[in-house]
């Protein structure tokens, strides 16, 4: 229905520009609206000096209407009968505060727009990695362990045994690590395979033992952690390395145990000792506790070394509420080049390898323009015509026999260049546009050679090719990183999540226990997106949360759980979803009590999709001591009483107040105050009367059937994908997106499949190149 409404709407604002009359400009919504409203709100809701924010948003008319009744005018709040405040509401809603308004008398475009922070990184790393070969996520288990019955590795012979360890957390004591090793004295272990980065930043890795150790991660000729030779006590080694999140990385440790640079077999008797003997490893991903490296994010396959640019760019622009790439700067200047310079320093370092050649091959030159040209043409997403490889290859050789020099050239060039920098320069529906906006959807990043392959045979051409492509590399670890990213930005979980809480109050509620949290999200997210039905509505729905044996100890199931995360079902039921994932709670709360106006701001914004003006001033919370008498539901009615706050306050508080039985970490409660928590709530949809809520799992129900919940999830799904306002498209790509979703049961692959294939078609009409 609110689908249906949209597009009416819409029909009707394009008869409307062509009609002497306008359709929207219903005479009393008019008049109210000049009388009442455009003092402060300004001709046709521009605003004025008083009130610069234009009338603008997403809010139906009837949502509209109720908040003009409850706030309007400020002077005079709630003087407007209900009819009057339903005129100017159809009046402004029609005018230019809706979305279709807006698209009438501004039209929205495709941007052109630069390749953001994340796309910058993962393209010149697929870019690079793209001249070798590539690892496969076969989605974890362990790494490969070889256990030697000697110091040494070098001999098959002494390989004792063979398995995969699920995790590197051993204390061996005083017996053999596997009963094929018979003395305890002396043995050995290697462990291979690959990590996967669950976030992208600094990773630190930490490896623990008293006894020689040697790691390599992501760089198998230089030793991260070299404790080979004993000096001094020491039996903690740290590294740190900047990763990717979504991708694997070559990982090899190698352990020791014996009497450590001595060969003299006669002294390694005479010095043997019978201590404890562990190994550990460890790691701290960017924002988390130090924690053994779990099973799910290490493999026994191999993977190659892989390129990462670890230059500090400065922060993309989220006023639209999704990374977009529209700021260039002095800073993103500067930034853009120190990468450049980085990048080419690595390709120049790693060049024999990359190119298939060597320096003293007679067809050195031809294999190294060769290279470059490839380069090029895979880095700015299109085949070089002459002129372009002129300028970007055969210019940066001629008349030079320093290669190595050219070769710093001609990527320099390329790595500067427009083509490569920025996205939509060409405009059109060339295929070579349609795979790297296929590509820069599902990855953020550039097409890969199956993608290449298509489009040189033509095979990106009709919907069922690209729905073919787009769910090949949905299956690749990019596409689950990034699916899973946007899940974190749609909760308002991606940037700056602290969830510090009193230690008096919450003495338990350590870094351990919220690092386990955000695993415990991590894995119910993966299994809604990724279970056979992939139903969005289970997102809400859900009665069961992730533990593992520290956090059903802290939620109240005691020794029900042990051991690591497994399913179980908290509070009889009473959770829903992500609403109430203590993770989620614990975000959306104080240091000490709840907080239910970031909850109902988290709904509004987040799953209702309606946008909030900032407060006109920082207002701190009422302490719960200022008034100990008052629950926190009491003490926030009385702070946003006045009808400044009530502007969203309206709509904001009653959606918080049903989470309010989950405390400010996100145990279930019944009480506060010795006084049962009251956590009804009211909501007014886009169509229809107000909706009573009691409590969380109704306003779970309540958001799971909603019309307005699915459509507002798809739009924002559509803006973290492509980075571009849904509306540029058209209103049939809207309701096509919106009717394949509902039709594939609310399927968020599916979706995803859906959104790849309707940007890829569409770019920028007759944009310039470059």
């Amino acid at each position: 229905m609110q689908l249906f409404r949209k597009t009416l709407v819409y029909c009707i604002a394009l008869v409307a520009t062509a009609a002497p009359t306008l359709l929207w400009a219903n005479d009393a919504g008019m008049e109210l609206f000049a009388n009442q409203c455009v003092r402060c709100h300004g001709d046709a809701g521009a605003g004025t000096t008083d009130y610069p924010t234009p009338l603008a948003g997403e809010l139906s008319v009837l949502q509209l209407a109720e908040q003009i009744r409850v706030t309007m005018p400020e002077d005079n709040p709630e003087s407007l009968t209900r009819e009057q405040a339903q005129a100017i509401a159809e009046y402004i809603h029609g005018a230019f505060y809706s979305s279709i308004a807006q698209a009438r008398n501004e039209p929205p475009t495709i941007e052109l727009a630069r390749l953001t922070v994340n796309q910058y990184r993962q393209a010149t790393t697929d870019l690079v990695g793209s001249f070798g070969w590539q690892a496969n996520w076969d989605g974890g288990g362990g790494l490969k362990g070889e256990y030697f019955d000697t110091r040494y590795f070098w001999e098959a012979k002494d390989k004792a045994v063979e398995r995969v360890d699920p995790t590197i957390d051993f204390d061996f004591g005083s017996t053999p690590p596997v009963p094929e090793i018979k003395d305890h004295h002396q043995y050995s272990i290697r462990w291979t395979g690959s990590l996967l980065a669950p976030e992208t930043g600094w990773h630190e890795i930490v490896v623990e033992t008293e006894h020689a150790v040697r790691l390599w991660i992501n760089n198998n000729q230089t030793e991260a952690i070299d404790g080979w030779v004993k000096s001094g006590d020491d039996d903690v080694y740290r590294a740190r390395v900047y990763l990717l999140g979504g991708r694997p990385y070559p990982l090899r440790l190698e352990f020791s145990r014996a009497t450590q640079g001595v060969d003299d077999q006669n002294i390694q008797d005479k010095n043997r000792k019978d201590e404890p003997t562990n190994i550990h490893l460890r790691w701290v991903p960017p924002g988390g506790a130090e924690q053994v490296i779990p099973a799910r994010n290490l493999s026994p396959s191999p993977a190659s070394d892989t390129y990462v640019v670890t230059t500090p760019f400065p922060p993309d622009d989220r006023s639209y509420g999704w990374e977009r790439g529209t700021a260039v700067s002095e800073a993103w200047f500067e930034a853009v080049t120190a990468a450049a310079i980085e990048t080419t320093g690595y390709v120049v370092e790693h060049l024999d390898k990359l190119s298939d050649s060597k320096a003293d091959q007679g067809d050195r030159r031809e294999k190294l323009q060769k290279f470059c040209q490839t380069f090029a043409e895979r880095a700015i997403r299109r085949p070089l015509d002459d002129e372009l490889r002129t300028r970007y290859v055969e210019q940066q050789f001629a008349n030079t026999d320093d290669l190595e020099n050219a070769v710093r050239r001609s990527l320099l060039m390329t790595l500067t260049s427009p083509r490569f920098l920025f996205r939509e320069v060409s405009g059109g529906s060339e295929m070579a546009d349609v795979a790297a906006r296929m590509s820069f959807g599902l990855w953020d990043s550039m097409p890969d050679k199956e993608l290449w392959r298509a489009m040189g045979e033509g095979q990106l051409a009709s919907d069922d090719q690209l729905r073919q492509q787009a769910t090949r590399m949905l299956a690749d670890p990019r596409a689950k990183w990034k699916l899973r990213q946007f899940l974190f930005a749609w909760l308002q979980m991606d940037t700056g999540v602290d969830l510090s809480k009193d230690r008096e109050r919450f003495p338990e509620f350590d870094a351990h226990t919220q690092a386990d949290l955000r695993t415990s999200l991590d894995l119910f997210l993966d299994e809604v997106v990724w279970s056979d039905s992939s139903d969005y509505r289970r997102l809400f729905l859900a009665d069961e949360v992730f533990l593992n044996q520290r956090l059903a100890q802290f939620y109240g199931l005691g020794s029900e759980v042990s051991g690591e995360f497994v399913k179980a079902r908290l509070d009889d039921g009473r959770r829903a979803g992500v609403l109430t994932h203590p993770y989620v709670m614990s975000k959306f709360a104080h240091v000490d009590v709840t907080s239910p106006i970031h909850r109902g701001v988290f709904l509004v914004r987040g799953v209702l999709g309606q946008p909030l003006k900032p407060p006109p001033e920082a207002v701190a919370p009422l302490p719960a001591d200022l008034h100990p008498e008052l629950t926190t539901r009491e003490r926030v009615t009385l702070q946003t009483k006045p009808a400044a706050c009530m502007t969203c306050h309206h709509v904001i508080n009653p959606l918080g107040f049903t989470l309010e039985r989950f405390d400010a970490v996100g145990r279930y409660r019944e009480t506060e105050q010795n006084q049962t928590i009251n956590d009804q709530g009211e909501y007014q949809p886009p169509d229809g009367p107000p909706v009573k809520l009691a409590g969380a799992r109704d306003l779970a129900k309540f958001l799971a059937e909603s019309d307005e919940v699915s459509e507002a999830f798809v739009e924002q799904m559509f803006h973290y994908m492509v980075q571009q306002s849904l509306e540029a498209y058209g209103p049939e790509v809207r309701t096509h997106l919106q009717q394949s979703f509902v039709d594939s049961g609310y399927s968020i692959r599916n979706l995803a499949i859906e959104i790849a294939v309707a940007s890829s078609k569409t770019g920028r009409q007759g944009a310039p190149g470059p």
